[in-house]
C-alpha cells in the first residue's frame, strides 16, 4: 500500500514530467555528495533541476503523466535532469559538467517530445548553439540570395552613377 510520502513524490514527478521539455537520465553511481551538490548548483543556475528517483515511482509518475516511453530511461541508479526551457541548456550543463570535472556521472539517455534519445543524441543537442543563434543563422541564409540579387541589380546603376560623376568632374575641370 503506497504511503502518503510516495503519493506526494509521484505527484511531484508527474508535475515535473509534464512541465519538462527534456528529461535526461544519468547514472550517478560513484559521485560524492559534494559532486552532486556542485552539479545541482550548476543546473539550478540554468533553471534546470536534478532529482534522484526510485525507478518504480518514476515509472508510475510517467504513466500518470501520459509519457509511455519515459520508463525506458529508468534502469539502475537513476538521476533525472529536468529541463523546462530550451532543451540544449539542460543538455549543455550536464555535458559540460561531465567534461570539465571528469566525474563518473554518465549520461544514459533522455526523452524530448516523447522520443527517446541516446547518450550520443543528448551530447549532440548539448553541442547545438542557443535557439536565438540558430534563428539568426537561418535568417542569414534566407537573406543571402535576396541581398545578392539586390547587389547584382544595383551594379549597373552604380556603374552609370560613377561614369556620370566622372564626366561631371571632367566638364567642370576643363571649364
Amino acid at each position: 500500500m503506497p504511503t502518503e510520502a510516495k503519493r506526494e513524490s509521484v505527484a511531484d514527478l508527474v508535475d515535473r514530467i509534464k512541465r519538462s521539455t527534456i528529461a535526461i537520465a544519468t547514472d550517478f553511481s560513484g559521485l560524492s555528495v559534494n559532486q552532486l551538490t556542485e552539479l545541482r548548483r550548476r543546473l539550478r543556475e540554468q533553471g534546470v533541476e536534478y532529482r534522484v528517483v526510485k525507478n518504480r515511482l518514476a515509472a508510475r509518475a510517467a504513466a500518470e503523466a501520459g509519457v509511455e516511453r519515459f520508463s525506458e530511461l529508468l534502469e539502475g541508479a537513476t538521476g533525472l535532469v529536468f529541463g523546462y526551457g530550451e532543451p540544449e541548456a539542460a543538455a549543455k550543463v550536464v555535458h559540460d559538467y561531465v567534461k570539465e570535472t571528469r566525474s563518473s556521472l554518465r549520461i544514459r539517455n533522455g526523452i524530448m517530445g516523447g522520443e527517446v534519445l541516446t547518450a550520443a543524441q543528448v551530447s549532440t543537442i548539448a553541442a547545438l548553439p542557443p535557439r536565438q543563434e540558430l534563428l539568426a543563422m537561418l535568417l542569414r541564409q534566407l537573406n543571402a540570395p535576396v541581398a545578392g540579387l539586390a547587389n547584382v541589380l544595383a551594379g549597373p546603376i552604380r556603374g552609370l552613377a560613377i561614369v556620370l560623376g566622372r564626366r561631371v568632374e571632367q566638364m567642370t575641370g576643363s571649364a
